[in-house]
Order: structure tokens, then sequence, then C-alpha cells
């Protein structure tokens, strides 16, 4: 019963995603052609909530729903790794026109080439575990 409200958040969620219009493949390509605001909106305004959320927890010590004490703790930087990841990701974004975030929302819509994402997305994971020794990190 506690999971619920996850299941509720991530519905809300996915119902902005759809209703924002984030996960069209053309509202993708305005962006990557900047002919277009819409996109580069939405992330501006995701960057302002969540550093005003970090900036809440840190101030206010807020704690999680169970309780527990949230730790911020700074990851260290892998200059190398983040470019070649980015990369990756992005090159994965402008050939498909659909990013892995909204995975679930896709295929709940009935766009099918979600299906295409998720499975391209397992591959990107399991070939990072098995490649993850080999790799600049």
């Amino acid at each position: 019963m506690n999971q619920i409200k996850f299941l509720v958040a991530g519905i809300f969620f996915g119902f902005l995603i759809v209703k924002s219009e984030a996960l069209t493949w053309f509202r993708i390509q305005e962006m990557f052609r900047f002919q277009s605001f819409h996109m580069f909106g939405i992330f501006g305004m995701a960057i302002l909530v969540g550093g005003l959320t970090v900036f809440g927890i840190k101030r206010y010590h807020l704690r999680t729903v169970s309780g527990e004490p949230i730790l911020l703790k700074k990851k260290p930087l892998h200059i190398k790794a983040q470019i070649f990841g980015g990369l990756l990701f992005g090159i994965g974004w402008v050939l498909t026109g659909l990013c892995i975030a909204p995975i679930y929302a896709l295929l709940g819509t009935g766009y099918f080439a979600g299906i295409l994402v998720l499975l391209g997305s397992l591959v990107g994971v399991f070939s990072y575990g098995f490649l993850k020794n080999k790799l600049p990190h």
C-alpha cells in the first residue's frame, strides 16, 4: 500500500510529459533544429524546480516519506566518461527522436516505437555492465 503514492506520482509525471508534448518526435526535432523554444523551456523549468528542491532539502533538512534523512553526497567528476556518455545518449536521442526517460509514458499512450527505446536502453545497460571495467571512470 505504501507504494501506491509512488505509482500515483509516476502517473502524474507521465500525464505532465504527455500534455506538455515532451515525448513527441516533432517537438524533439524542433529542439535539435533550434526551431522552437518549447523543449528548452521544459528543461529550464526542470532545472529550476530541481535546483529549488535541492536547496530546500539542504536548507530545511527535509526527510523522505518514511522519515529518513535525505543525504546529498558529492559525486566525482569524470569528464571523459561524461562526455562519451552524453554523446552516446545524444546520438541515440537524435536518431530515434525519443528520450529514454518517458519510456512507460510512450508505451502507455500507444507510441509503440517506445518498445525500441526500451530495448535499446536495456541493451545499453547490459553493455555498460559488461564493459564497465574497461571504460574510463
